[in-house]
């Protein structure tokens, strides 16, 4: 049963997108179930229709309607979690190969957030964990996404705790100042040992597939060589822009393709060679510089290091 809900944008929402302000107030509804909502035109700020890429300013009136007893999207589930860093704000694992960030309209269990739902979870009371990013009726604490990686893709995300960390943490993402090196093992021997690719990226709407396209977004990845060895070359790879699978389509665009990426050219193999290696960014809170790494699982590389 859909209900009118009235809210009166706070200071934390200032410039704010209305879809990331609507997820970040219903933690236990679906992105796609609240991009939908105002999409049909449920919706209304300072009654006027707005799109979901609308920035809000404080005071500002938002009136919804929503199905409030919807099945949540954030199920809990006991699922064992890497973690690399973890304090009162931020909390950062090395995801797995194959496990999906968030909950899909197809896959809603397994999913990284569906895991640090239940551990946030059962340490409320404990001395690390700090005010929920979103109070769920249940009182539950919804972990806040601040970037994602592909399915296939292993390594570093960073999530945030709490509302001031969070919108902090995503303004150092648009502002580009956190720094992001991937590690990946492709095919063929890289001529050079460092360069840039600059190649536009769009999607060919026909084919739902992205890709090198004439009139994309521009698109720039840097390169550095770790090493070599036969036909394959394992390169650091830092994503200047961030459009979507930029670094597999890069790759392939450059004749080297990532070991696994099948569909471009890359060998079969158990997983995709990518993984989200390096990152430094200053602290949301105490702008502590923090350098986090996490090395490859076994079986990603042919050589003994990274060095």
């Amino acid at each position: 049963m859909e209900q009118r809900i009235e809210i009166v944008v706070g200071p934390d929402g200032h410039k704010c997108r209305l879809d990331e302000y609507l997820f970040n107030r219903f933690g236990g509804l679906s992105k796609m179930y609240l991009r939908r909502a105002v999409k049909e035109e449920k919706c209304e700020v300072n009654g006027r229709l707005e799109n979901v890429g609308y920035r809000l300013r404080s005071n500002d009136l938002i009136e919804i309607e929503l199905d409030l007893t919807r099945e949540t999207a954030m199920r809990p589930q006991d699922i064992p979690l890497e973690i690399v860093y973890e304090d009162a704000h931020l909390i950062v694992v090395n995801k797995a190969p194959g496990m999906l960030v968030h909950p899909t309209h197809r896959d809603k269990s397994g999913t990284l957030l569906n895991a640090l739902t239940f551990y946030l979870n059962r340490k409320v009371g404990s001395d690390i964990v700090a005010t929920p990013l979103v109070t769920q009726r249940s009182g539950t604490i919804r972990p806040g996404l601040i970037h994602r990686l592909d399915k296939e893709t292993s390594g570093l995300i960073v999530v945030s705790k709490n509302a001031k960390a969070h919108k902090r943490m995503m303004e150092s993402f648009r502002r580009k100042s956190i720094a992001k090196r991937y590690v990946a093992l492709v095919e063929g021997l890289v001529n050079g040992d460092m360069g840039v690719i600059n190649a536009p990226i769009g999607r060919y709407g026909e084919l739902k597939h992205w890709d090198v396209k004439l009139g994309g977004k521009p698109a720039e990845t840097r390169f550095k060589v770790l090493n070599r060895n036969d036909d394959l070359t394992l390169v650091e790879l830092e994503p200047v822009t961030g459009r979507t699978n930029q670094l597999r389509i890069h790759m392939a665009s450059s004749g080297h393709p990532i070991v696994g990426d099948h569909k471009r050219g890359g060998r079969a193999h158990s997983r995709l060679c990518l993984h989200a290696w390096k990152l430094i960014f200053a602290h949301p809170i105490t702008r502590e510089t923090l350098s986090l790494a996490a090395d490859p699982p076994r079986g990603f590389l042919p050589f003994e290091d990274l060095s």
